[in-house]
């Protein structure tokens, strides 16, 4: 995917965030690296072969105090790590929306298994949603 159109994506993915969480983001820079660095690894501990889609580094909001005059947390969205899994357009463009909402999680002070327990229920929410939805225009074709 172009540059352009995966930088595009990862707006979308920002602004799918309500806008109550995007008002309290704080001294957050949110970047497109190709993949994740040696040092990135490193210091995530991840077994030989795991998949990074994106990477929060900084301090939580829940854990700061006396901040001030720091440079910005980061969080990283990788590419090729994100077009690897995926099979479509399609794909790519709700796998940068979870990830994006994922490390977003993160600068709010949620561990790693409170994301994935909330994107569990999340996804929950949504697949059935879109079961509903179905449902509903089938009842409405019969009809």
């Amino acid at each position: 995917m172009e540059q352009e159109k995966f930088e595009n994506l990862v707006e979308e993915g920002i602004k799918a965030i309500p806008k109550k969480f995007l008002e309290m983001l704080d001294n957050v820079d949110i970047v497109i690296e190709e993949e994740p660095t040696p040092y990135q690894l490193s210091k995530l501990k991840e077994r030989r072969g795991s998949i990074i889609l994106g990477l929060y580094e900084g301090i939580p909001k829940t854990k700061r105090w006396q901040y001030g005059q720091v440079l910005p947390d980061k969080i990283t969205i990788f590419k090729k790590s994100i077009e690897g899994v995926a099979n479509s357009e399609q794909e790519i463009k709700e796998i940068v929306r979870n990830t994006v909402w994922h490390e977003i999680a993160h600068h709010f002070g949620m561990d790693e298994k409170s994301v994935r327990g909330a994107s569990q229920r999340r996804f929950a929410k949504i697949f059935c949603g879109k079961i509903k939805n179905n449902d509903n225009k089938r009842n409405q074709h019969l009809n």
